[in-house]
């Protein structure tokens, strides 16, 4: 009762409940999107075809994380996000490496939007070359089974290819308008979405598995909770580094004196490395699965030894990428040293900075690391114990996504003088 009264606070909150109203409303959008057909193709009969081949099933499992099951069918909304997000990589390694994109980024909104415009165009271009590499290749796949494509040939190649690029384009909207009207990161919510859909589906296999490997099926349910359990540890985690603000008297009052602290979090990053490492992995297996390269698609087979070394070796590269980009010591030590701050026991300005820095590279490891064991355990102990498993990158972006979106939620409560529906709902007086 207690749980459901505090739910309730959430709707007393106009803006709130208009915020959540709009990411619900877009979210319905996107998975109605991720059931119309691309123009051309024959639905259902493709998605069983293609279950069927060896060659490229693995990798549109995969890819799927990103379309939550649309890319299994050629829908509209088959590429989804991704296009986004591999663009949005490319444009943060460019910022970091050519100097007049550096500068631009650091001007301020026009610099943002700037860049944003640029992501834009890149993902317009990515969206293009993925679709247009899938046309050509199911015009190739036609000739052995001509059931797949209703109309096969250039027309087909150019329309299917216009639609999807059309459709990728209309999802990253869709995910802009989530981060400017509505809850969370747009794109965080169109994958978490994704991965929620298709939920119904690996609960049902795991309870099939479950009728005649029980033990097995208990031992998942307590990796599950295990695993949650630590992703929801690795998100709070923190490391908390003592600031002491030096007290100043200015005519008959003092100013300053007391101690605070600054939470640099074991995962500085969030969840971008795990999505990021994902879109750049999503990238050979496609490649391989068009150009029908079957052994490479062995070795590359998501799942296995190669794969996860690779996913493993990604996160711990975008961690620290990720924490660079979002994280600047050396402007954090200028900014405490302007206020009257100091760490004890370090030199303020560039003593601290390298302080900050080598703090950063100390948490950041272990968080990189833990990051990368999460996202590969749950599919190692997959194929060991032979029963479905949620894979490991859709369960952290899965939790992660939902302790942001609380997050969030709780925020507005309490700015609006109720406490979070986390902990209480009294309003505070």
């Amino acid at each position: 009762m207690i749980l459901l009264k505090n739910f309730r606070n959430i709707f007393k909150i106009p803006e709130l409940t208009k915020k959540l109203l709009v990411t619900l409303g877009i979210l319905i959008v996107h998975r109605i999107g991720s059931y119309i057909p691309a123009i051309g193709v024959n639905g259902e009969y493709l998605a069983q075809y293609l279950a069927k081949s060896q060659t490229v099933s693995g990798f549109l499992k995969y890819f799927d994380i990103f379309s939550g099951g649309s890319l299994e069918r050629f829908t509209l909304f088959s590429l989804s996000i991704g296009p986004y997000i591999n663009a949005s990589i490319i444009m943060q390694m460019l910022t970091l490496t050519i100097p007049s994109l550096e500068q631009l980024s650091k001007e301020g909104d026009y610099g943002r939007k700037v860049i944003n415009q640029y992501t834009r165009y890149l993902a317009l271009f990515i969206s293009i070359a993925y679709a247009l590499g899938a046309a050509l290749f199911l015009n190739h796949q036609n000739t052995l089974d001509p059931n797949l494509l209703i109309q096969p040939g250039w027309g087909f190649i150019f329309i299917f290819t216009l639609s999807i690029a059309v459709g990728s384009m209309f999802v990253m909207w869709l995910g802009e308008q989530i981060s400017l009207f509505g809850i969370g990161n747009g794109s965080s919510m169109i994958i978490f979405a994704g991965i929620v859909s298709r939920l119904p589906a690996t609960v049902l296999a795991i309870v099939q598995a479950g009728m005649s490997h029980p033990i097995k099926v208990l031992l998942v349910l307590i990796l599950f909770i295990l695993i949650t359990g630590s992703i929801v540890y690795l998100e709070k985690a923190d490391r908390k580094i003592p600031v002491q603000y030096a007290r100043r008297i200015i005519g008959q009052r003092v100013y300053g004196g007391q101690s605070t602290y600054i939470p640099f979090k074991i995962n500085t990053s969030g969840i971008m490395p795990v999505i990021f490492a994902q879109a750049l992995l999503n990238i050979p297996p496609f490649l391989i699965g068009i150009l029908g390269i079957k052994w490479l698609s062995n070795v590359f087979s998501p799942g296995g030894a190669l794969y996860n070394a690779l996913e493993f070796a990604l996160i711990i590269f975008f961690t620290y990428f990720y924490t660079a980009v979002a994280f600047n010591p050396t402007e954090l030590a200028d900014n405490i040293k302007k206020s009257g701050g100091f760490i004890p026991g370090i030199r303020p300005g560039k003593q601290t900075a390298d302080y900050f820095d080598f703090i950063l590279n100390r948490i950041g490891l272990v968080g990189a690391v833990y990051l990368g064991f999460l996202a590969i355990a749950p599919g190692i102990l997959s194929r060991i114990l032979n029963i479905p498993f949620i894979p490991g990158t859709s369960l952290l972006i899965m939790v992660s996504v939902a302790l942001e979106m609380s997050a969030q939620i709780e925020s507005y409560l309490i700015e609006h003088k109720y406490e979070g529906f986390l902990t209480t709902g009294r309003i505070k007086r």
